[in-house]
């Protein structure tokens, strides 16, 4: 018979439809997930705002950051980022700081913190430096998010 086989043909392409559609949302489950999990890894490359602030604690000892932060040995490092060199109201910075024609930056900030004396001869910034550049972009993180006013942005 002609109908019988019609519907068996019928029912074998609606069952690979179904099959097509149950593959389709399958795989749709499984990119949603992947992208999920990759989503919640950080990158190897991300700044670590925690370990910024424990690095910090070389700086401490000249350097105050927040909104109670005051100049002492060396200058406050509130909203250093987009800052000239030399420009913090109340601190007595050194004639090589004022004349730098520094403006920090990311990569200003990381050649200077790798050799103070190397990168602005003649400053008043006794530090051996930071070497690591990992530490270092951990440094900037922690550092940014301080706004001029000492507020964390």
């Amino acid at each position: 018979m002609i109908v019988p086989r019609y519907a068996r043909l019928l029912a074998s392409l609606l069952s690979v439809q179904r099959s097509r559609q149950m593959i389709a949302r399958t795989l749709f489950a499984a990119v949603s997930f992947a992208a999920m999990i990759c989503a919640t890894i950080p990158s190897a490359n991300a700044q670590d705002v925690a370990a910024g602030e424990k690095s910090f604690n070389k700086c401490r000892a000249c350097h105050q950051v927040g909104e109670t932060a005051k100049n002492t040995v060396g200058p406050v490092l509130n909203g250093l980022f987009g800052r000239k060199s030399g420009t913090v109201e109340g601190y007595n910075y050194s004639e090589a700081n004022k004349n730098s024609g520094i403006t920090w930056d990311d990569a200003v900030f990381a050649e200077y913190i790798k050799d103070p004396k190397a990168k602005i001869p003649g400053t008043k910034m006794a530090f051996a430096g930071i070497k690591k550049e990992d530490e270092i972009k951990d440094l900037t993180a922690f550092l940014k998010q301080f706004g001029a006013d000492g507020k964390k942005k």
